[in-house]
């Protein structure tokens, strides 16, 4: 039986083992997908299972999107220019870092019907998915880009990455049409200590976190007014692409699979 695992650090939260078990039964694959907790010393050997066909295939989470990089061979196109990696494959001999959290946000994104070109999109957080998440909201035409985070300098190291982003300090708000909760704050029911109640109406509060469904600050964006959205859709469609990776096979994604997920 084959195995899949997805590594991070926390883990539990993660419903990618429900998800990806739901489809390798819907599509008879004789495999498992497991999740698996582990530190920065145990990367290089998790990895190694890989290419030692222990493990067929990882999806990769907080905090180890970019710190796997030189553990790997080749980058997909995306994944080396947003130096993010979520899926890694074994191809021909080469151990590939994927990064699928681009197509999961767009495809979230146009499932919304929310016209990004033209706005100005504001993300709170700089680490894990943000990079893949700038890269999608680019590709989208959006006017500006502002980058918030608690520790300043990991906001500006992506300028290293990306044009024409604006950096503010954390508790400083400007005004924007949309606002990304892209920090770890939520999974544990913690608090955004930011107050929004004077920027206006009609924003899109979405947060990348989808366990809880609800986070505070999705409650809090809720009560102001707003439009409200978690990051379950974006992780339904960056596990699809995965799931394709791996298997070369495009699972069904419908009321089921959402419903799946909601019962956790």
């Amino acid at each position: 039986m084959k195995k899949y695992f997805v590594i991070g650090n926390p883990i539990d939260h993660s419903l990618s083992p429900k998800l990806h078990n739901y489809w390798l039964k819907e599509n008879n694959i004789d495999a498992i997908y497991d999740k698996k907790k582990i530190d920065e010393k145990d990367l290089l050997n998790t990895i190694l299972e890989v290419k030692e066909k222990k493990t067929e295939g990882i999806n990769v989470t907080v905090p180890f999107k970019k710190s796997v990089i030189p553990y790997l061979d080749k980058l997909s196109q995306e994944a080396e220019q947003t130096q993010s990696v979520n899926t890694i494959t074994f191809d021909n001999g080469d151990l590939v870092g994927h990064n699928t959290d681009i197509s999961g946000f767009d495809t979230a994104i146009k499932k919304l019907n929310f016209k990004m070109k033209g706005k100005k999109v504001l993300i709170l957080g700089a680490g894990g998915v943000v990079p893949s998440i700038i890269f999608a909201l680019k590709n989208m035409g959006v006017q500006e880009i502002i980058i918030s985070n608690r520790t300043r300098e990991k906001a500006e190291n992506l300028k290293d990455l990306f044009d024409n982003l604006k950096i503010i300090e954390w508790g400083n708000l400007t005004d924007f049409h949309m606002v990304i909760n892209a920090t770890s704050l939520g999974l544990n029911n913690e608090r955004i200590n930011l107050d929004f109640s004077s920027l206006g109406h009609d924003k899109l509060f979405y947060d990348v976190i989808y366990n809880p469904q609800e986070t505070s600050f999705l409650k809090m964006g809720k009560r102001l007014g707003h439009k409200t959205e978690n990051g379950k859709t974006m992780f339904v469609y960056q596990a699809l692409e995965a799931f394709k990776l791996w298997h070369n096979i495009e699972p069904k994604v419908n009321a089921d699979t959402f419903k799946l997920l909601d019962n956790d």
